[in-house]
């Protein structure tokens, strides 16, 4: 079987968004992540070089007091009681081993404990002070550690302000969103962007408005198309029906009497397509899904089946086609009489149209049915978009505007129902309707 289904959509695709309450908190917390990260980098750098340049300038200082006044004038080396000399030239104040390698100027060395060292030269000699930088690591850690503290802090503040932002700036948003998933049927209540500033959400909530006209007068005109061309097209059928058997119970020829009965057939088509549209526009929402499965005065399974085997065998065994009619079980259902004859009359139909050889199956069952036939099939990629409206595949021959099968899907999802179409091995197609959603295959 192939169906009224036509050339490919664009193609969808499902992005995964975030809500847009959690990006304006992502976007505070990643703005304060990266404003306060690089105040603390810049805090740090700056720390790191007034250590270098003041210790620098101090030991340089003191150094050159040393060499001028202490030991041009033979005294020791006048020192803080975190400081060390040493000289190159006097074996008094040998260079230890640790300190050898020390570069001219200013430099940190040692493993356990930290030491800044300044080294000078003069006239060849090597002169170094040092200077125990224990307790300034210290107090450096505890700077470090309140900076990253206080990052911490920071950001964890940018979080709950940007959730109480979010609340505040997404409220009105949310309150409208309520206000539009819970509007009545037309006519419409006052207008929304009433109830808010002239500010971005009221021109949203303007623009809702405006949509909302629109489509409720779209709806309008196509229910009164709907309804009101429906209704004035059953006049004309009745007078086609009614000259059909007139001209019937004459004497007719044998070509005459088939032309007679084919717009015959023809008008009781015309007629089951308008109950069908009427039905759709009239149908009340109650009457739908599982709570229309025992509808007064409706049709069961087994009766509108039997009916529509009535109509479309002769038709398909005339094609040369086997036609097998299966009752696996029964089904205690009744539903709409116009919905489930045009749900099985177009399935049939199309399984009719499509196929050339073989055979073609109705398959009643408890909750629903099947129709299956040996035809040209659905091509594995055509099968996400069958139901479509105005879609044809590309194996689709003779005439048609692809609305067979959109029809069906429209029903079905009106009245509760699940089709769903797979292939059969060998070739050919099923299409399985399900009435119920707890008989439902995954």
């Amino acid at each position: 079987m192939a169906w009224d289904s036509a050339s490919p959509p664009g193609k969808m695709t499902t992005e995964r968004r975030q809500p847009f309450a959690r990006r304006i908190v992502a976007a505070f917390t990643l703005m304060t992540f990266v404003v306060s990260g690089a105040l603390s980098l810049c805090l740090v750098y700056v720390v790191h070089y007034i250590e270098k340049e003041l210790v620098s300038q101090t030991l340089d200082r003191m150094l050159v007091r040393i060499l001028n006044e202490d030991l041009r004038q033979g005294k020791a080396p006048h020192l803080d009681h975190d400081m060390q000399f040493f000289a190159s030239g006097r074996p008094e104040y040998a260079i230890p081993p640790e300190f050898a390698e020390a570069e001219t100027g200013f430099s940190e060395m040692g493993e356990k404990n930290a030491f800044w060292v300044y080294t000078r030269e003069v006239a060849g000699q090597r002169y170094l002070l040092v200077q125990d930088q224990q307790e300034f690591e210290e107090h450096e850690q505890a700077l470090f550690a309140t900076l990253f503290a206080g990052f911490l802090l920071t950001v964890a503040g940018a979080w709950s302000l940007g959730r109480l932002t979010a609340k505040t700036v997404m409220s009105p948003v949310r309150r409208l969103a309520e206000q539009v998933r819970r509007l009545p049927q037309p006519p419409l209540p006052a207008p929304l962007a009433q109830d808010y500033a002239d500010d971005e959400v009221g021109h949203l909530a303007a623009a809702f408005d405006d949509a909302l006209q629109r489509l409720n007068l779209a709806m309008e005109r196509e229910r009164l198309f709907t309804s009101d061309v429906s209704h004035e097209l059953r006049t004309p059928l009745m007078i086609v029906a009614t000259s059909c058997e007139l001209l019937a119970a004459g004497e007719l020829s044998a070509r005459g009497r088939e032309q007679v009965e084919r717009i015959a057939r023809a008008a009781d088509e015309m007629r089951a397509l308008v109950e069908t549209f009427l039905s759709l526009a009239r149908a009340r929402p109650d009457e739908t899904g599982a709570e229309a499965t025992f509808l007064e005065g409706g049709i069961g399974l087994a009766q509108a089946a039997e009916e529509q085997r009535l109509r479309w065998q002769p038709a398909i065994q005339g094609k040369g086609l086997a036609f097998e009619f299966v009752e696996e079980g029964i089904d205690p259902g009744h539903y709409n009489t116009a919905f489930l004859r045009t749900v099985l009359g177009n399935l049939l139909r199309n399984a009719l149209h499509y196929t050339e050889h073989g055979w073609i199956r109705l398959v009643l069952e408890e909750g629903g049915f099947r129709v299956e036939d040996s035809g040209i099939g659905v091509p594995e990629a055509d099968r996400e978009r069958i139901f479509q409206a105005f879609t044809r595949s590309s194996r689709t021959r003779g005439a048609g505007l692809g609305l067979g099968l959109s029809l069906v899907k429209r029903i079905c999802a009106h009245q509760g129902w699940r089709v769903t179409l797979a292939p059969l091995p060998g070739g050919g197609s099923r299409f399985h309707v399900r009435f119920r959603q707890e008989h439902a295959e995954p």
